[in-house]
């Protein structure tokens, strides 16, 4: 009777492990500086669980929010040191195509964000392979990456000595050709440098502005939609050849998905947290029109295409800039 039971017990265990997903064979480290409350949070959370469901469970994305693995500028350093396995890749000297075209002064039509997101990754993937990375997810830049101060101003292309936290080079260039001082500052150190007078204005995406409640200290907005802006989340060639060919199409096609699934999601979100900040009270949204947009374009477009041509080569910087033309308003 004891044997019996034992074996009926060890055939149920057996059945059971059997019916049981398959334990991670991969675990891939997510790497990001947005925070937990950020709907692209939700969108990285997304992008796991596709992989997890179609590679069965055998590749596990593990996600770190809020800058917690390293820096804002240490994306390459973090996937060339086995820091992280996927990161944001700021705009970083090795990188020098991307660098200066992964924001880019100019008007954007964003029906066709997604496959042109895509089209812009192709074209700096051959640069983005010679520092050992894979492009992997397109983050959205272009919606949301604009400007605030603590009151009105009377023109964006005279900010009158004010300091203004920068996020890149492009941005720096446009704050000093319109009379400011560039201050770099990491989106975690945002609100003390506004709270203690460090900056008189900001460059941000609204989405991390809001997630780091920042309309409290600097609550007037001006939404000037001025930038094409990928940033985008690249693979480490280590993490990525770990993958089985198999996995490595799960992983590609499961960020290309997520994309299409975050964007009209963070659009909504986006736009509901600039609508909230100017009901409360204490925000407001000036938009600029057409012409003044494109009056402080002209202010810097030349210039920075200077750039682009030598950091690209005349063939690729062509390549790039018609991607841009072909998706203006």
């Amino acid at each position: 009777m004891k044997k019996t039971i034992t074996t009926a017990l060890s055939t149920t265990v057996l059945t059971a492990g059997l019916a049981l997903p398959a334990a991670a064979e991969t675990t891939i480290r997510l790497s990001t500086y947005v925070n937990e409350i950020d709907i692209r949070h939700e969108g990285f959370q997304h992008f796991a669980d596709l992989v997890a469901e179609r590679t069965g469970g055998t590749v596990e994305i593990q996600i770190f929010p809020s800058s917690t693995l390293h820096g804002w500028s240490e994306g390459v350093d973090a996937l060339q040191g086995g820091v992280s396995d996927i990161s944001w890749i700021p705009a970083d000297e090795r990188l020098p195509c991307y660098r200066v075209t992964s924001l880019y002064p100019a008007m954007i039509d964003l029906e066709n964000q997604t496959a042109m997101d895509a089209a812009y990754a192709d074209l700096i993937r051959a640069e983005a392979a010679e520092v050992g990375l894979v492009p992997l997810f397109n983050s959205n830049y272009s919606y949301d990456q604009e400007w605030w101060f603590e009151e009105p101003i009377d023109s964006l292309g005279n900010l009158e000595g004010r300091q203004v936290r920068s996020i890149g080079p492009l941005v720096s260039m446009m704050i000093e050709t319109w009379g400011g001082a560039p201050v770099f500052v990491a989106p975690s150190e945002v609100f003390q440098s506004a709270e203690r007078g460090v900056v008189d204005g900001i460059n941000m995406g609204v989405a991390t502005y809001s997630s780091w409640q920042l309309w409290d200290v600097m609550p007037y907005m001006v939404n000037a939609s001025l930038f094409y802006g990928n940033i985008i989340y690249m693979m480490s060639e280590g993490a990525y050849n770990r993958l089985t060919p198999e996995e490595q199409a799960i992983v590609m096609q499961a960020a290309a998905d997520t994309e299409a699934w975050l964007q009209p999601r963070y659009e909504a979100w986006v736009d509901q947290r600039v609508g909230n900040a100017v009901m409360a009270g204490g925000g407001a949204a000036v938009s600029l029109s057409v012409e003044e947009r494109a009056a402080l374009l002209e202010t810097v477009q030349a210039t920075w295409n200077a750039e682009v041509e030598a950091a690209c080569g005349p063939e690729l910087a062509g390549q790039i800039l018609e991607l841009f033309a072909a998706n203006a308003p």
